[in-house]
């Protein structure tokens, strides 16, 4: 995690203080205050089903055996599920119609705190090359989820659909 050394506000060097029961970096100047809350950064994550199966993605720099879900960071002027939506559209070329709502999975080595949507997608899957290496579609019975992450939201969306898969282990 990429941590401030200078305070973005007045370029004071920060210290580091108590703040809100927790260790922060903080602006020493009073007059202005600046706190780093080092809050979590919203992400959108998509458990894409297609007919023929789960749609994982491997991202560029990725372990060549991993594959997780499409994901992507919440623009500005978007709500969560027009963020799902549009990643899908951006990363693999297709239009989806929104499921339901997974839940919210916290990813605390990014720092991010994912919304995870179900999206059901049909066609070809075209590639955006310059973030995803790869793509696999695995049928929903085979699926494993990973612990981490948005791993865990797949094993909760498989749960509720009667499948009991073991999780995979990403060494």
């Amino acid at each position: 995690m990429n941590q401030f050394v200078f305070c973005p506000t007045c370029a004071s060097k920060l210290l580091e203080e108590e703040r809100g029961g927790a260790m922060r970096m903080v602006c020493p100047d009073a007059t202005c205050g600046f706190v780093h809350w080092n809050n979590p950064i919203p992400v959108v994550g998509a458990i894409v089903e297609h007919p023929e199966g789960i749609v994982l993605v491997q991202s560029i720099g990725w372990p060549a055996h991993f594959f997780g879900l499409v994901t992507g960071f919440l623009e500005q002027i978007e709500t969560p599920a027009e963020a799902a939506l549009r990643e899908i559209k951006e990363e693999i070329g297709l239009s989806g119609e929104l499921g339901e709502f997974v839940g919210f999975y916290p990813f605390r080595r990014m720092n991010q705190i994912i919304m995870v949507y179900h999206v059901k997608v049909e066609g070809e899957v075209t590639l955006d090359r310059e973030e995803l290496a790869d793509f696999r579609i695995v049928p929903i019975d085979k699926v494993r989820p990973w612990k981490a992450g948005t791993g865990y939201a797949l094993m909760e969306w498989l749960n509720k659909r009667g499948y009991e898969p073991e999780f995979i282990e990403l060494s």
